[in-house]
């Protein structure tokens, strides 16, 4: 019996995949990035220990709700690829139902994503976070190079990508930088849409529950035009960007 820890679920509309779908949060996450606005996913322990049944007959609730609304299923966290076999079984029990599946992933943990994962995923929403190494390190405490392997791997196979990329000023919003990860992008071929999301404090009242500092509380978040400069960017590129 396939067995995962998971943090909770949603429905949400448009934001992770296309239509109304139900996201799955998975508990536990490698990265401990500076704007991350789900702190309560970071440790597996925290989570909800269930069978990848139990988590099916949840989703045998809105089956016919998501179906008609043109959605699916997102599995997302955390990071879902730090528990592989569960997210798995998820993606494949929901493919053999029909439902359109997606994974909401960093891209850190790719190699633990095997190619038959792969086949019952309909879209990837790849998070790239930044796209120089020393800023994707400052922001993450990790390395970039996994994530854009990974992005290069899903080229190949030809799987469907959107690519979210926060916003945050002063850490993300480098000129050089945008238009380098936008160039990189354009050449993989498979990347459907770019989400430019402008960073948020929202999260920082989970913060003061959880007991920890926010630490990007005393960033702003970007102005519109600082938004529309980005999105210019990754256009001239030739991408679909909003």
């Amino acid at each position: 019996m396939t067995t995962g820890a998971v943090s909770g679920w949603d429905l949400s509309v448009g934001v992770d995949g296309p239509g109304t779908r139900l996201v799955v949060f998975t508990a536990g996450c490698p990265l401990r990035c500076l704007y991350c606005h789900n702190p309560e996913t970071w440790r597996m322990r925290d989570g909800q220990r269930m069978a990848a049944g139990e988590v099916m007959a949840e989703i045998a609730r809105y089956r016919r709700f998501i179906s008609v609304a043109g959605g699916g299923v997102t599995v997302s966290g955390g990071e879902p690829l730090l528990q592989p076999e569960f997210t798995g079984e998820l993606l494949r029990r929901c493919h053999d139902l029909g439902l359109h599946t997606a994974l909401d992933t960093s891209g850190y943990l790719g190699d633990r994503a095997t190619d038959a994962m792969l086949a019952v995923t309909d879209l990837v929403l790849l998070d790239v976070k930044a796209f120089a190494p020393v800023t994707y390190r400052r922001l993450t405490g990790g390395p970039l190079a996994p994530t854009l392997r990974f992005a290069r791997r899903l080229a190949v196979l030809g799987r469907p990508v959107w690519l979210r990329f926060v916003l945050v000023p002063g850490l993300t919003d480098d000129p050089d930088e945008v238009d380098g990860l936008a160039g990189f992008v354009a050449g993989l071929g498979n990347v459907e849409r770019v989400d430019v999301l402008p960073f948020h404090r929202m999260a920082a009242a989970k913060y003061h529950r959880l007991g920890r500092p926010f630490p990007l509380a005393d960033t702003p978040p970007p102005t519109g035009d600082q938004v529309a400069e980005v999105l210019a960017r990754f256009r001239a590129h030739g991408l679909t960007a909003a």
